[in-house]
């Protein structure tokens, strides 16, 4: 192709869109040298490629169905005394038992409480195990570790056993070290300007409810939590010696995770005229309304357990990556798609024997991987052995487009008119966006499920699919007809 045909191929808006996320592809990946004098990039690598542990923990509760003639509320609260425990009720059916019991032993405080035990299930609601989720991940951030991902294994009936963390970069020592370190949680109250003091620390907290609003029916969301008798008196003695109870607004109560102010408000005048005559064990931090209020509730409850989980938990497996083995893989990885790639060629050169087709299809095909990385890179995407496997399913699948395509337009051995090329390629693509909603329908239960380790498969196959119908096929619809008219 002369200068001119090329220009006009390259400003095609098809081939336009691929060279643009080609470009901004290798922006974000950015390849470079070290400090070391070695190739790195922006790509994040999991466990499979650098060297980390993963934890698995088991959760020791669980969610069960019950009936009673009693009122709910007297229900609980009889069911929660008799266990020593906490007991939240999920639904209108089933409870959360924040402690383990055997099934046999639930059934006879149950039938003691006034009620009947109708199913048994090991695990916690999925409420609960999002909280577990959001204190690890706090845990782990304020601890400053990277590239460390925490997931829950969820069932289709809502009720989460295991919860594995994933800590890249680190040995096993430091893993266990980070997942069982409990925050510092403090409570303080303000003096004088901005001077404050110490009041409680967490473990004076007894007990943490999940949010609520305040009062019920209200828009106004708030947490409530309990002290023990020793804290309740601290509290008590410290907003009546610092003036918090005779003038709230001047005297913040201020909480504080690790250092770091995670809570502050003054006292309620409720609040402040009830602690001048005697402690109060219970009390309720107010976030807010709407949205951003719940929000807010749903973080305080977090920090209130300082880190601690709302039930016990015991290592129930563990593992992880050495530096040397990580690297490893690592080359394995290249290598694989490398021959990938080199493979899919031969294949290709066999069936056509013609340079101008196979040559294009291999750069499309490099190029889907290439948007792809730099999609990964931008998300900062943990790739581990399923996302390579996926990143090499999409070279399979690609090419496989392609040549539905190329076999489509060459039907008769020759190439055809430009009218009849565009019908023959719009009908070349209705074929490869079925077969694409095909493999999305197939991997959307995989990405979706809490199945750590095919995520990776599922959301790489899926983006891929979507990479190849919106954008590189329809640039190698373009390319390949330039290409085989000459």
């Amino acid at each position: 192709m002369n200068a001119k045909e090329i220009k006009a191929l390259v400003t095609d808006w098809r081939v336009a869109a691929l060279i643009i996320l080609i470009v901004l592809s290798v922006i974000a990946i950015y390849p470079h040298i070290d400090q070391n004098g070695h190739v790195a990039t922006n790509l994040q690598y999991g466990l499979d490629l650098q060297q980390g542990a993963w934890i698995q923990l088991e959760l020791h509760a669980e969610v069960v169905g019950f009936t009673t003639d009693r009122p709910v509320s007297d229900f609980i609260s009889n069911l929660s005394q008799s266990l020593d425990t906490n007991v939240e009720q999920v639904d209108a059916n089933h409870l959360e038992i924040r402690k383990s019991f055997t099934q046999q032993e639930l059934e006879t405080k149950f039938s003691d409480a006034g009620g009947t035990l109708t199913n048994y299930q090991q695990g916690v609601s999925k409420t609960t195990a999002d909280d577990v989720k959001s204190i690890l991940e706090n845990k782990i951030n304020t601890l400053g570790t990277k590239d460390a991902k925490v997931n829950t294994l969820t069932g289709l009936n809502n009720v989460a056993r295991y919860v594995r963390v994933e800590l890249a970069g680190v040995d096993m020592n430091e893993a266990q070290q980070i997942v069982g370190k409990q925050g510092k949680f403090e409570i303080r109250v303000q003096t004088t300007g901005n001077a404050t003091e110490h009041v409680i620390f967490g473990d004076d907290i007894t007990s943490v409810q999940t949010p609520t609003q305040v009062p019920a029916g209200s828009n106004i969301w708030g947490v409530q939590f309990t002290m023990s008798q020793a804290g309740a008196t601290a509290f008590q003695d410290a907003a009546i010696k610092y003036g918090a109870t005779d003038d709230p607004d001047k005297h913040y109560l201020i909480m504080l995770l690790d250092n770091k102010t995670v809570y502050s408000a003054p006292l309620s005048t409720a609040l402040a005229t009830s602690l001048k005559t005697q402690p109060v064990t219970q009390l309720v931090a107010t976030t807010g309304s709407g949205t951003s209020g719940s929000q807010q509730a749903t973080n305080l409850e977090i920090h209130l357990h300082a880190g601690a989980l709302p039930v016990d938990v015991s290592v129930a497996g563990s593992g992880g990556t050495s530096a040397p083995l990580g690297e490893r893989y690592k080359e394995m990885a290249l290598l694989a798609g490398i021959i990938a790639l080199i493979t899919v060629g031969f294949v290709i050169y066999y069936r056509y024997r013609e340079p101008s087709i196979v040559l294009p299809m291999i750069l499309i095909n490099a190029s889907e991987v290439l948007i792809l990385l730099g999609f990964i890179a931008l998300i900062k995407f943990q790739m581990d052995l399923p996302t390579i496997a996926g990143l090499i399913a999409v070279m399979g699948t690609g090419i496989d487009q392609l040549v539905i395509i190329t076999d489509e337009i060459l039907h008769e051995g020759r190439v055809p008119s430009p009218n009849l090329y565009l019908k023959r390629l719009a009908r070349a693509l209705g074929i490869i966006v079925i077969a694409a909603a095909t493999v999305v329908i197939a991997m959307l239960p995989l990405a979706l499920m809490d199945l750590s380790t095919l995520k990776g498969f599922a959301i790489i196959t899926i983006l891929g699919v979507l990479v190849g119908v919106i954008i590189t096929r329809p640039a190698y619809g373009k390319i390949i007809m330039e290409t085989l008219s000459k």
